[in-house]
């Protein structure tokens, strides 16, 4: 039997943000555990908004399991809150009323900035770097990428690999400092729990380079630099198999009826990003379009090859400080009002 450091990892009560929290247990298994070899943990919810301190215990419900290779017999255990009987999930437990569909596949583009002493890694002390936008994206060479951000962003993929995470990538983006991660599963608890212990990695991997992690969807304000998006692309097994454009139309005319429902969990101040520049649509316009990265839904040539509409599209609306639940699951529910052809 080998003793195993378990990090179980949650969602806390913060808003409109949630934040990532964890803590570990020392349990001996004789192999890497199994879901359902892992115990239920309590925790303190007066520390994390999820509770009062007169009647503070919330639960630890594990969900998914991961290998950690940064310690020895090490796990990551991503948990839903739960009430103290176990078994209720708690008011702030997003995970365990939304939308699933196996079929239905996503892939969540993650934006972030690096930051350090509150600018984005790269700036100068004051005001903005002399070159402007456009060298930074997918850019290499010390000037534009400097020596720390590579190294953040290569160790985390190594570790989303490790653990076993459908991690698809990763690039440099637009603002200097700026980078993107992508992640893919099918089923909006796998693909949404897989981002969740990707941004978890992220900001571990940056405590050692004295780095933060801003995951804000415009950090710069008001200024001529990008904002930061987690585009969401999806597929069902409708759009795989049959698609059509009058499929196609229908689908696109419940998402513009729509609208408010989504922005609503699409991540906070998306104002601030969703204002029809830096490759947005506003906030308040629905949109669609082949290989238009200023439309709210992003049509690939690949879609409407041979007249098909078949394939996967991308949502670009969603903002980097989204929750990936409550995302996939807000498309589940507009696709769903969309009949079958």
């Amino acid at each position: 039997m080998a003793k195993y450091k378990l990090e179980y990892i949650w969602l806390d009560g913060y808003t409109p943000v949630a934040g990532l929290r964890g803590k570990t247990q020392i349990k001996e298994f004789a192999s890497f555990p199994t879901l359902d070899q892992l115990p239920l943990w309590g925790f303190d919810g007066s520390s994390t908004q999820q509770a009062e301190g007169k009647s503070s215990d919330c639960v630890l419900k594990p969900v998914a399991v991961y290998p950690d290779s940064t310690r020895k017999n090490g796990a990551i255990v991503m948990c839903e809150v739960m009430m103290p009987d176990g078994t209720t999930p708690h008011p702030t437990n997003a995970r365990a009323t939304i939308l699933d569909d196996p079929g239905a596949w996503f892939g969540f583009e993650q934006e972030y900035f690096l930051y350090q002493d509150g600018r984005p890694l790269g700036f100068p002390a004051d005001g903005f770097p002399k070159i402007g936008q456009g060298p930074y994206y997918c850019g290499v060479g010390y000037k534009f990428m400097g020596d720390i951000a590579r190294q953040i962003v290569e160790e985390h993929l190594d570790l989303c690999l490790d653990a076993g995470i459908n991690h698809e990538g990763i690039n440099a983006e637009v603002a200097k400092g700026q980078w993107e991660f992508q992640i893919f599963g099918k089923g909006s608890k796998k693909a949404a729990d897989e981002m969740w212990v990707a941004r978890y990695l992220l900001n571990r991997v940056c405590e050692k380079y004295g780095i933060d992690v801003e995951y804000h969807c415009k950090p710069l304000g008001d200024s001529d630099w990008n904002g930061s998006g987690m585009h969401a692309n999806f597929s069902t097994e409708i759009l795989r198999e049959k698609g059509g454009k009058a499929y196609f139309e229908a689908l696109m005319a419940a998402f513009a009826d729509n609208v408010e429902e989504h922005i609503a969990v699409y991540g906070p101040d998306n104002h601030m990003r969703l204002t029809g520049l830096h490759e947005t649509q506003a906030i308040d316009k629905f949109s669609y379009g082949v290989a238009d990265r200023g439309a709210s839904v992003r049509i690939p040539h690949s879609f409407v090859k041979d007249d098909k509409y078949q394939g996967y599209l991308e949502d670009r609306r969603p903002n980097s400080q989204g929750d990936p639940y409550q995302i996939a699951s807000r498309i589940l529910k507009t696709i769903s009002l969309v009949p079958a052809p």
